[in-house]
């Protein structure tokens, strides 16, 4: 099967100034892939990375909006488009939450995907090939964990949400996948490790994962998104709307050995 060589891809990461986006950032610039990578806090470029760097809040629609339209005055197009931004506070029972910060949670974590989703959906739309979309979810969208209501419920309709664009997009090229990367250890886990057993009943699971060394590496993660996602969207074989069966939206990233 012969694919499009990564270096005439394009691919957009959000939530990329740290942890797994900012990993995915490093390890897509190494296969010479051409980025578009913004966060709230303005990302700092990979070494010798080919890229596009924003300020953006991916809860506001026209933001997200601006910032693809400057990726593809820059490149000229955007194959892939990761949403990885998105918060796990508040921790603890829904009862005690803060409002404000559960609104915060929704709108990151939901809104931040359906903007980037639609953004990119119109985007692949507008010109000819395939586009792949990759939604970061998470074990939380169907696994319930006490203390976290607002990020499994917001996971949860993240692989919904997922779902429906693959649906309603593949006949215009457009691969939509929900993408839970196991877990890597970023400073969200390292937040999960520190929360009292009160407020997150499941944190010892974490904190074992930790003494054991069960993480996957954001290099992992960017490997299984290339080679299972990107790689037979580009196949030569593979036009808008190729093959009789739906493809598995919702993924999960194996266990790195």
């Amino acid at each position: 099967m012969a694919v499009v060589p990564r270096r005439s891809l394009v691919a957009v990461v959000t939530g990329a100034s740290r942890g797994l986006g900012a990993g995915m950032a490093e390890d897509l610039a190494a296969e010479g892939v051409r980025l578009g990578l913004c966060a709230r806090t303005r990302p700092d470029p990979p070494p010798g990375a080919r890229a596009v760097i924003g300020s953006v809040d991916v809860t506001d629609a026209a933001g997200v909006d601006a910032f693809a339209d400057e990726v593809v005055g820059r490149f000229g197009r955007i194959d892939l488009w990761v949403n990885n931004a998105g918060l796990l506070a508040p921790i603890g029972p829904l009862a005690d939450a803060d409002p404000a910060a559960l609104r915060a949670n929704i709108e990151a974590n939901v809104l931040g995907v359906v903007h980037g989703s639609a953004t990119f959906a119109r985007h692949v739309r507008s010109r000819p090939g395939v586009g792949v979309l990759v939604n970061v979810s998470s074990g939380a969208a169907t696994r319930p964990y006490e203390g976290w209501a607002a990020y499994c419920g917001s996971k949860a309709a993240v692989e919904m949400i997922t779902e429906v664009v693959a649906r309603e997009e593949r006949p215009h090229g457009l691969a939509a996948y929900a993408l839970s990367p196991g877990l890597v250890d970023t400073d969200m886990q390292a937040l999960i490790r520190s929360t009292p057993i009160g407020e997150f009943p499941a944190v010892e699971r974490f904190r074992r994962a930790q003494r054991d060394g069960h993480y996957n590496a954001p290099a992992w993660v960017t490997r299984y998104v290339l080679e299972e996602l990107v790689d037979p969207a580009f196949s030569d074989d593979r036009r808008p709307g190729a093959g009789a069966d739906d493809p598995v939206v919702r993924r999960r990233v194996p266990d790195q050995p």
